[in-house]
């Protein structure tokens, strides 16, 4: 299904005065006819042959003014006649159509909430205070604008089999508009669900954290991709995924973002517990080097400017008092050795 462009269609305003003068002089034609059948008896052909010409334009003029359509910038319209597709408007306008068209819209009643729920409305009638009933009647105009589906949080199991929960949030817009039309039963349930189905392919591939001998790539080669170091990668892989799927909608998928990455809450716990050994192992280790080459700085100063003779024993006392004090958790509480050093 290829977009047809209908253009030289922006004459909505030249044919609404057309149709209203027509419908005046049609309007006046009656009368004048009434008025030769009762005041020129001798006209009687005449004037009912005004009058019944003027009854019959008054009854079609009208029809053209069901063709008239206006748009806003960044809409379309697409249309049918007697179920062929025969072309789509866009673009800010007023329009004069053939008013038997019916414009398509598979999607109209479906809105996709910022929260990511598919919700189906029908027109339903609203009452005011007042007591007038008005019905709210969907649009069948497509939007062409950016728009953003952030689909509800899923929980998908990683690489290692962690239960992760994960969201994302798609920028998207339609670019054919015949195709996401014709093409697939609803396009806005379309890109919902292979947004759903990309992202559960894509986190699969990848662990949530750095780990060994995982390959993320495909190319055998162990590297060091995750879902939380690697965001804008996944998230690109991701927006490519979903493109390739929503191609025959007729959308283009502009960007792919991850709005919320946590453990699931049943392991949550007991992995932080394991990020916390994790960090409390590394800044130990940190702590040890650092002390180790500040003991190591102190003996080769204490040596070069000899200004204490230790042996052996007395160093690695030495060293054992300073790496203590270097790599304990609390402030150390010296002893005053008041006597000799022996």
């Amino acid at each position: 299904m290829e977009e047809i462009l209908l253009q030289n269609k922006k004459h909505g305003m030249r044919t609404l005065i057309v149709c209203v003068l027509i419908e005046i002089a049609a309007i006046a034609g009656v009368i004048i006819g009434g008025v030769t059948l009762e005041e020129a008896p001798w006209l009687n052909w005449l004037g009912g042959t005004l009058m019944a010409i003027s009854i019959v334009v008054m009854c079609v003029a009208w029809i053209p003014l069901v063709g008239l359509r206006v748009l806003k910038p960044k809409e379309a319209l697409v249309l049918t006649l007697f179920g062929k597709y025969i072309g789509t408007i866009k673009g800010e306008g007023f329009y004069a159509l053939n008013p038997f068209c019916v414009a398509v819209n598979p999607a109209a009643q479906t809105k996709l909430n910022q929260s990511g729920d598919v919700s189906h409305k029908q027109a339903q009638p609203t009452v005011n205070a007042d007591l007038n009933i008005s019905f709210e009647v969907p649009s069948k105009k497509i939007s062409l604008k950016i728009m953003t589906l952030n689909n509800n949080r899923q929980k998908i199991n990683d690489c290692l089999g962690n239960p992760v929960e994960i969201g994302i949030a798609v920028m998207w817009r339609v670019v054919d508009t015949a195709k996401a039309a014709f093409n697939v039963d609803n396009y806005k349930e379309y890109l919902s669900l292979q947004c759903d189905s990309a992202l559960r392919n894509v986190v699969r591939v990848y662990p949530y954290d750095v780990a060994p001998n995982v390959d993320t790539t495909g190319d055998g080669i162990a590297d060091d991709g995750s879902l939380r170091g690697s965001s804008e990668l996944v998230a690109a892989r991701i927006r490519d995924e979903i493109q390739t799927r929503v191609n025959e909608a007729g959308l283009e998928v502009i960007e792919a973002r991850i709005t919320y990455l946590a453990y699931a809450p049943e392991i949550a716990a007991v992995m932080l517990q394991r990020q916390q050994a994790s960090a409390i192992i590394d800044a130990r280790k940190m702590i040890v080097d650092g002390a180790v080459g500040m003991v190591e700085m102190a003996l080769e100063r204490l040596s070069e400017n000899q200004l204490v003779q230790l042996d052996e024993e007395r160093k690695a006392a030495m060293v054992s008092n300073l790496l203590v004090v270097l790599c304990g958790n609390h402030d150390a509480q010296p002893v005053v050795n008041a006597g000799n050093l022996y």
